[in-house]
């Protein structure tokens, strides 16, 4: 007995022995890449010192006597903080995925080579200036320098996955930037899938899938103000969503001039909405050289400039322009002419690129990229094996998104602010502006293509030349506005332009519920402050639910006999004034029973399939259209005998949606909140295997959150997947150009990229509560403010 005592004794002390190498071997891992701010250290191919102020969120404060020796700082910093995001995002841009994550990539990877990022950024980079060209190298030093340094002691994604990052070069920079226009882009969401609807439903019923414009009357630029100066099926890019670095797309910005502030000076404020994910896609930072350059805003992890921000003289900040930047071409082919195509009477070859994908473990796959004249042949990443369909995409011509951003950053007046934005073409954005003289602006910027006939919104017969492009329009036929009478202007991922403008630009606007709501609060009060664009940007009462509300209470009103919990839900909703609050249960009611209208109305006419690749995006624009069209086609259940109408439908999606909040959340509808279904968690891409999210604490959450995609204050949500929040605010900002002292920022996560890090999510909390910090801009503010302080020396 005493024998058999001392085993089970000796088995709990090896068992806690074990127990307390796993956790001390964990830490290790954890920590082991976690930065000393306070360290001072040599660099080889420094010119001078460096100093780097962090403030309490470790934002990095940056002090250097010339750009090589900033921009190598910079590359170094944003190593330290995000090194593995960096070369993660640089291996989307090339289709390397498959090596680190295995043969489930190789699909992703194959669709991502078809875009030829690396052959664009080359290609840029040859035209490109050349002290833009020494300040890349710089960075790419600066990152090379910290990986050199590190050695084995890199963040814990690299020991997990088993490799080491190879060498940074400009060119990847480059590339960051053409996956951002590949992934802002709304066409190869929306137009293949309209194309496969085609063949399956009438005009009647395909009429409602496409966006109206002469319903979207809330413009970025109003007519009376515009300057013009001439008149998805499983698909490659879904393991993107899964990695949660598929960016999608909206935004807000506005300004104000002196007429509308308190300060009597021009007030700025900007938040771009993006993929919620750990780490987040912006990296905050602020760069100064004494009297040639002082920027502060936020960067991508990869890219040395300021993207958002503002320096001593102005201020920007963007929203998606939503232009039509693709256009599908069906291509004319036939067995008895392998590997060609027919265009314009004759047959031509097609021009074929081998791939070869290597994989985790050490296979290889031989992929094939057919191309025509119009670019990448792309139907087998959508799953259409019958055609031979290809894509013409503004982001494979020339655009130098890298030089607007590093003039933005040096920017003193409207003029050279327009002059930045010339180049930015493949990243299409509406561009707000602001100055410390009090001039407020908007300035549409991006490649807009001129066609020979048409819109792009349908797939285009590729067999003839009369639905080519010609080229885009010049940069001063694009519209802007500078100082409006309403001194005031704005944006919201909303129509750009009227009908009187001449030029086509797009379709694929989001509705006019944030746009619309910014513009009620901008006329609220006569003059406001940042404290009052604090609570526009943080505001979660919806247009879209006010607008369609009175409707489904009449129509539900009119049922005889309900049971005693629709009543109750029903009488909950009839006094509710849009507010999405998260203690609330009215956003429930209301975001549930959209689902359920929408699910009811389309999906016995398209099928499942269909219907759950059809693009969340796109199901606001029909949910509007069938409240306006309530006899239409759409109305009647396909799959049973009887004649549907639309008071039926909504009494059906109603008891849908009741039913199953009451299967979430009991029966009590007065216990009943939004935030108790509708969360966010922010996700890493490690953090979807759930030991290594348990172990690490990749993952965040989750948050229960109140707003919508309809409110100005989004947390978004896919059709597809209700309600599981995956897009929102990445950043917030307020400028104030009277007083850049009384400027505000925020962001969801942190500056840190490791998960064991204090920095990694720190400003969540701040950031779900609406709260901001100080943007600490001048030498004595951050001074008083740092919290660490690192010096880069020269190396002897």
């Amino acid at each position: 007995m005493a024998l058999f005592k001392k085993i089970i004794i000796i088995a709990v002390i090896a068992i806690a022995f074990v127990g307390i190498l796993a956790v001390v071997a964990v830490r290790f891992i954890s920590s082991r890449a976690l930065p000393d701010y306070d360290k001072t250290m040599a660099i080889e191919g420094l010119l001078k010192e460096v100093r780097v102020l962090r403030d309490s969120n470790a934002m990095p404060h940056i002090y250097a006597e010339n750009e090589h020796d900033l921009y190598m700082a910079t590359g170094y910093l944003m190593a330290q903080d995000r090194l593995w995001q960096m070369d993660l995002l640089r291996r989307v841009t090339m289709g390397r995925l498959s090596e680190i994550f295995g043969e489930d990539m190789v699909k992703t990877d194959h669709l991502l080579r078809a875009l030829q990022m690396t052959k664009k950024s080359k290609m840029v980079l040859g035209r490109t200036d050349e002290q833009i060209l020494l300040s890349l190298e710089a960075f790419a030093k600066g990152v090379n320098q910290y990986i050199s340094d590190r050695g084995g002691a890199l963040p814990p994604e690299f020991l997990i996955l088993g490799y080491k990052p190879e060498p940074w070069e400009a060119y990847h920079t480059v590339n960051l930037i053409g996956y951002m226009a590949w992934d802002l882009s709304g066409s190869w969401q929306n137009e293949v899938i309209l194309h496969q609807l085609r063949a399956k439903l009438s005009d009647d019923y395909l009429k409602a899938l496409v966006p109206d414009l002469d319903f979207q009357k809330s413009f970025v630029h109003l007519e009376k103000t515009l300057n013009d100066s001439s008149f998805a099926l499983l698909e490659g890019n879904q393991n993107l969503k899964v990695l949660g670095i598929e960016m999608i797309s909206g935004s807000n910005n506005w300004a104000v001039t002196g007429k509308k502030s308190k300060s009597g000076k021009a007030l700025m404020a900007n938040d771009m909405h993006l993929a919620f994910g750990a780490p987040g896609i912006w990296y905050q930072m602020h760069q100064v050289i004494e009297g040639k350059l002082n920027v502060t805003g936020v960067a991508l992890p990869g890219a040395p400039f300021i993207i958002n921000g503002h320096n001593d003289s102005i201020a920007w900040g963007m929203t998606n322009l939503y232009v039509d930047e693709m256009d599908f071409y069906v291509e004319k082919t036939d067995s008895m002419h392998k590997n060609q195509y027919f265009y314009n009477s004759e047959w031509l070859p097609m021009t074929a690129i081998e791939e070869k994908i290597a994989i985790k473990g050490g296979d290889t796959v031989q992929k094939i990229l057919w191309f025509t004249h119009h670019g990448p042949v792309i139907s087998g990443f959508k799953g259409l094996d019958t055609e031979t369909i290809s894509m013409r995409w503004t982001g494979n011509d020339y655009s130098n998104e890298l030089r607007s951003m590093y003039l933005l950053n040096r920017a003193f007046n409207w003029a050279d602010f327009r002059n930045a934005l010339t180049t930015m073409l493949a990243v299409s954005q509406n561009v707000v502006y602001a100055d410390v003289h009090g001039n407020i602006g908007l300035q549409t910027a991006g490649a807009v293509p001129v066609r020979k006939s048409g819109i792009g919104i349908h797939l285009l017969p590729g067999d003839t030349d009369q639905f080519e492009w010609t080229g885009i329009l010049p940069f001063d036929s694009l519209p802007y506005t500078f100082n409006p009478p309403e001194a005031f202007v704005s944006s919201a991922n909303n129509r750009t332009v009227g009908p009187s403008y001449p030029y086509y630009i797009g379709y694929w606007y989001d509705n006019s519920s944030r746009i619309d709501r910014i513009h009620e609060m901008l006329a609220e009060k006569e003059k406001l402050d940042a404290a009052d664009f604090m609570a526009m940007q943080n505001d979660q009462k919806s247009v879209f639910a006010q607008k369609y509300l009175p409707l489904l209470v009449q129509t539900l009103s009119q049922v005889d006999t309900m049971e005693t919990t629709k009543r109750e839900v029903l009488d909950l909703i009839r006094s509710w004034d849009g507010t999405m609050a998260a203690e609330s249960a009215r956003p429930s009611i209301f975001e549930m029973f959209f689902t359920h209208f929408l699910k009811r109305v389309m999906a016995d006419e398209m099928g499942e399939k269909l219907f759950t690749s059809f693009p969340s995006g796109l199901m606001r624009h029909t949910f509007e259209y069938f409240w306006r069209n309530t006899q239409s086609v759409w109305m009647d259940d396909i799959s049973t005998p009887d004649k549907e109408t639309f008071e039926m439908v909504v009494q059906l999606a109603f008891s849908d949606a009741v039913k199953d909040i009451i299967s979430l959340q009991g029966l009590e509808v007065s216990a009943w909140q939004w935030g108790k279904i509708h969360q966010l968690t922010l996700r890493h891409p490690m953090g979807k295997v759930e030991l290594l999210n348990k172990v690490f604490h990749f993952n965040r959450g989750p948050y229960e959150v109140g707003g919508s995609f309809h409110t100005v204050n989004p947390f978004g949500y896919s059709f597809h997947k209700p309600f599981d929040v995956v897009h929102g605010a990445s950043q917030r900002h307020i400028f104030d150009m009277g007083d850049l002292r009384n400027s505000f920022m925020v962001i969801p996560t942190g500056i840190s990229g490791i998960p064991a890090s204090k920095f990694y999510c720190n400003q969540t909390s701040s950031f779900l509560k609406g709260k901001y910090f100080q943007d600490h801009f001048y030498q004595n503010d951050v001074e008083k403010n740092k919290r660490f302080e690192m010096r880069f020396q020269p190396s002897k």
